[in-house]
């Protein structure tokens, strides 16, 4: 008689198979079985954000007020563009100022995601949104998502800095050894973003979510701690006023920095 199953497969094949299409990944081996296990790592979780205000020179990043950031937000997000802005977005367009201040009212009051505002030093005006979202400080694992910028902010250095100061708030601060960036896998200026300010990409869920009524592939990316200081100085080195012409052009891309 066959038996039921098919004979148990040797540890060294399974190995071989299940690790094929996998990038190299650290290990050490166990003393006690002799398999591989990741190295051991410092396991204090990280903290969770709280209403922090980090300010920088081109950018103010602060807890997200609604009754002040409100108008510019709506103004700078709902123009002609605003079906392409919203598109790959898990809300909006909104049909008007008060739907969106419903919006801004529900992410005010959450706690995760943790809403914030990044206000352009210049005019003194909200002119973006982003997330900390997906927390999980026990793993010292956290996103940055929900990413809107109006249309003054959007390409700009401000905007730039301020994506530079959540990541140093997040490693620095509050001790997180992981920080994500996950998007629509169609939302290709998105995705050239995320390899722009310095996260790998990591592959792509298929059918990860339904968003809109429509099928959504994300793809992922990530930044780690070891990685964060060498980021952190090709941020540094850009941002600096000498890297700007008199009328605010980059000299240097910010992918071509050491």
């Amino acid at each position: 008689m066959e038996p039921a199953c098919s004979p148990r497969p040797s540890l060294r094949w399974r190995t071989r198979i299940d690790t094929a299409h996998m990038a190299p990944v650290d290990s050490v081996t166990h003393a006690k079985s002799g398999l591989p296990v990741g190295p051991e790592v410092d396991a204090s979780a990280a903290q969770r954000p709280g209403r922090t205000t980090l300010r920088g020179r081109l950018a103010t990043v602060g807890p997200l007020d609604p009754a002040a950031h409100e108008q510019t937000l709506f103004e700078g997000t709902h123009g002609p563009d605003r079906e392409n802005l919203w598109l790959y977005m898990g809300a909006g367009p909104f049909v008007d100022r008060a739907a969106f201040r419903a919006y801004l009212d529900k992410l005010a009051a959450s706690d995760d995601p943790r809403s914030v505002t990044i206000i352009d030093n210049a005019s003194g005006r909200a002119a973006g949104h982003a997330s900390y979202m997906r927390m999980a400080p026990e793993h010292r694992v956290i996103e940055v998502g929900n990413i809107f910028y109006t249309t003054s902010l959007a390409r700009s250095a401000a905007a730039t800095e301020a994506m530079y100061l959540i990541a140093r708030h997040v490693f620095e601060d509050l001790n997180y050894r992981r920080y994500e960036w996950k998007c629509n896998a169609l939302n290709a200026p998105s995705r050239r973003a995320a390899l722009r300010l310095g996260f790998s990409f990591e592959g792509i869920f298929r059918q990860h979510m339904i968003q809109k009524g429509r099928n959504r592939d994300t793809a992922w990316f990530a930044m780690l701690d070891h990685e964060w200081p060498a980021r952190k100085a090709r941020f540094e080195a850009w941002l600096r006023p000498q890297n700007f012409d008199e009328s605010g052009r980059q000299r240097t891309p910010l992918s071509a920095m050491k």
